[in-house]
């Protein structure tokens, strides 16, 4: 069997979810009964996934300097395995790329992280004889009746980065929104309109504009993340 494109580090453990302490704070519990306390680095709600008793997979910190010894990496939903690291769709869209497994990226032979737009920040810019690409990446957990669906909570910061890639589409440079869908119980794509409509008619007017939507199935298991197919729109 191939490794995926993001393996998990070594000394990952299994463990389940108790509670969400703080944004960023998460208490899990061994199977032995002592306590991990967890870093989670998504702001979002993870709406339906914190479930007292989930099993969850933590990732040891790197270095030994951080207060919080683990970081989340997965949880369950009724036998589902779930992505909740939110650094890891920019991670898979510069691995794929590198691997050449994103066609949309083809023909880019440089890949900046963090390029500014503006008075902000999008998540990679690609140049090459196909010209220059700006992506955004987003992480999606949230599936309501086989849709997987972004957001999972109202996000300002996510509506200010559909005007951005709508404007600089308007003045004809090509962009894309890349999603990974981190869990596999879903068929196809499309905003939580129920969850922020702000953000859905954004998302709307944005591949009115000519925005590239690219989502691709996370092929999420114990042994890291790979890149699966690419889902459809739901329609509107």
């Amino acid at each position: 069997m191939n490794a995926p494109l993001l393996p998990f580090p070594a000394g990952c453990r299994e463990a389940a979810f108790v509670r969400r302490v703080k944004r960023f704070s998460v208490e899990a519990r061994a199977p032995g009964g002592a306590t991990l306390w967890t870093h989670t680095n998504n702001s979002g709600s993870m709406l339906g996934l914190l479930r007292p008793g989930a099993q969850v997979l933590l990732s040891p910190a790197p270095g030994a300097g951080r207060k919080l010894k683990w970081t989340l990496e997965t949880m369950d939903f009724h036998g589902v395995r779930v992505g909740v690291n939110t650094l890891t769709p920019n991670r898979l869209l510069r691995a794929a790329h590198l691997a050449g497994r994103l066609p949309g990226t083809r023909g880019y032979t440089t890949f900046r992280p963090e390029a500014a737009v503006g008075d902000s920040r999008l998540d990679a810019r690609l140049d090459g004889p196909a010209g220059t690409l700006y992506v955004e990446a987003k992480n999606v957990t949230l599936v309501e009746d086989g849709v997987a669906a972004f957001p999972d909570a109202p996000t300002l910061r996510g509506q200010k980065h559909l005007r951005e890639l709508t404007a600089l589409a308007g003045r004809g440079v090509r962009v894309a929104l890349f999603c990974l869908v981190q869990r596999a119980d879903c068929a196809c794509f499309g905003p939580a309109d129920y969850v922020d409509p702000d953000y859905a008619a954004l998302f709307w007017q944005a591949v009115d504009a000519g925005v590239e939507i690219w989502p691709y199935l996370g092929l999420v298991t114990a042994r890291g993340i790979d890149l699966g197919p690419r889902l459809p729109l739901a329609p509107r």
